[in-house]
């Protein structure tokens, strides 16, 4: 048997800790090819300064920005099999900048030795599937040979994720607005920004996020413009909410409720595609961003053709233990330990799925929601269990502690799920830690050869 992963992000990644787990039992895998369009692993958490087009003249995968420290508690996305005691050697703090969660995902696989079976810049341009020999063929582009390889397999495993193809609105005037617009994908360094009045459409985690790192970086004032509903948080003084974007005239930005704003820069929080432009139609998933995609059985099968899969392709509340639930499940079907019901069985198991969520009023529910099915799919393995009652608490805290205070969330601290041990507070506020180094994480202010120098308050204009 042959099977192809596409993406060695956290999912592709979980999926090859998954086979490599059995193998260590005593379990004969398939053969496993992984590719990978970036020249190293982690996906979005591996960082690059590109935008645009990368040194191959491909997009640009990454949505990831310097800066960027986890904006959810890391007991929640703990790895159940490798925690962050055992990575790290002691406790470290809840909220983890993006390095220290990259060195994290790295170690896990790198203690699996599962490097070998990835190829590296190596994006892949079509796959199709014959009826007849009930086969996929995998047509990539491998950037080191220069070589066009065409290969055949017996599975397909699509794991190169939804956060890197932008959904990007257009609105009235933007082709002559005389200051930067950009969409999230795109943003890198909040310091750019330094001085400014910023103008982000969205009201989701991008526009949170990327709005808190502007004030950090001493934006001068950061305006975020809703569609529906209001994010509704503790803001700083200089940091307000409007409804919707109607148009820009000149450096002028108009609102639906008739206010008007001057800005300098305008980025585009306005969420992500799914976007398969490799796969033949018969295969490709389409959705919006949501917590059960149809056609999907256990989120997981590909109902019109269960020799396919798809990893991590919900709205996520949780995400790298979904993601190793997800790749524990797969690798038992593919494994024959899992059998399938035929497709009217998994179908109607789909749409309850769909009509649970459908009802789904509050965040709570919503976390809830998705416990549940990580809790169904590692049931049905042999991924080790965890409290995923407590993962709901966490997450439950965690949104109280945002709704009080924005600015300050990040300074609290859990208990891991897997340890018990209760994390450390980290040695500096997060709005006076502008180092986001791993070493400077993970070294005390008074250990570090240069410190850190504090946030210069902006006020208000």
């Amino acid at each position: 048997m042959r099977v192809a992963i596409i993406g060695a992000g956290p999912s592709g990644l979980a999926q090859l800790r998954a086979f490599q787990s059995a193998q260590e039992k005593g379990c004969e895998i398939p053969e496993l090819v992984c590719y990978e369009k970036q020249a190293d692993w982690g996906g979005l958490w591996n960082y690059t300064w590109r935008t645009g087009l990368d040194q191959h003249g491909e997009p640009v995968h990454g949505s990831m920005y310097r800066y960027l420290w986890s904006n959810g508690p890391k007991e929640c996305l703990e790895f159940a099999d490798y925690t962050f005691e055992e990575h790290f050697g002691k406790p470290i703090a809840s909220y983890p900048p993006r390095e220290v969660l990259w060195d994290y995902i790295k170690g896990r696989v790198e203690k699996a030795d599962v490097r070998r079976y990835i190829r590296f810049n190596c994006p892949v341009r079509q796959i199709t599937f014959n009826e007849d020999s009930e086969q996929f063929t995998v047509v990539a582009y491998d950037h080191e040979s220069d070589v066009v390889t065409t290969e055949l397999y017996d599975h397909v495993i699509v794991a190169s994720g939804h956060f890197s193809t932008p959904n990007v609105p257009d609105f009235d005037g933007f082709d002559r607005f005389s200051g930067r617009i950009l969409h999230a994908h795109d943003f890198r360094d909040a310091l750019e920004f330094r001085g400014q009045d910023v103008l982000l459409v969205g009201s989701s985690y991008s526009a949170e996020d990327i709005g808190s790192q502007c004030y950090k970086y001493g934006a001068r004032s950061i305006t975020t413009s809703y569609r529906t509903r209001p994010m509704g948080f503790a803001f700083p003084d200089n940091w307000e909410e409007k409804p919707l974007l109607l148009k820009v005239d000149g450096n002028t930005a108009y609102f639906k409720d008739g206010t008007s704003r001057r800005v300098d820069a305008i980025i585009l929080c306005t969420g992500y595609l799914h976007h398969f432009p490799f796969l033949d139609e018969s295969l490709r998933l389409k959705t919006s961003n949501r917590l059960w995609p149809l056609n999907l059985y256990q989120g997981v099968v590909w109902e019109n053709n269960p020799k396919l899969f798809y990893l991590g392709m919900q709205d996520q509340w949780y995400t790298f233990n979904m993601f190793d639930a997800q790749a524990w499940y797969a690798r038992d079907v593919l494994l024959g330990r899992i059998a399938l019901p035929d497709q009217a069985a998994m179908q109607r198991d789909s749409q309850a799925w769909r009509d649970r969520e459908e009802t789904l009023d509050t965040d709570e529910s919503m976390i809830v929601f998705q416990g549940d099915y990580v809790r169904t799919l590692i049931d049905q393995t042999d991924y080790p269990s965890f409290d995923i009652d407590g993962v709901n608490k966490t997450f439950f805290m965690w949104e109280e502690h945002k709704h009080e205070d924005l600015m300050s969330f990040r300074d609290y601290s859990y208990r891991s799920l897997m340890t018990g041990t209760v994390a450390p507070r980290h040695h500096t506020r997060w709005l006076e830690a502008i180092d986001d180094s791993l070493e400077a994480y993970l070294t005390a202010p008074d250990e570090q050869s240069t410190p850190a120098p504090a946030r210069q308050p902006v006020k208000a204009i």
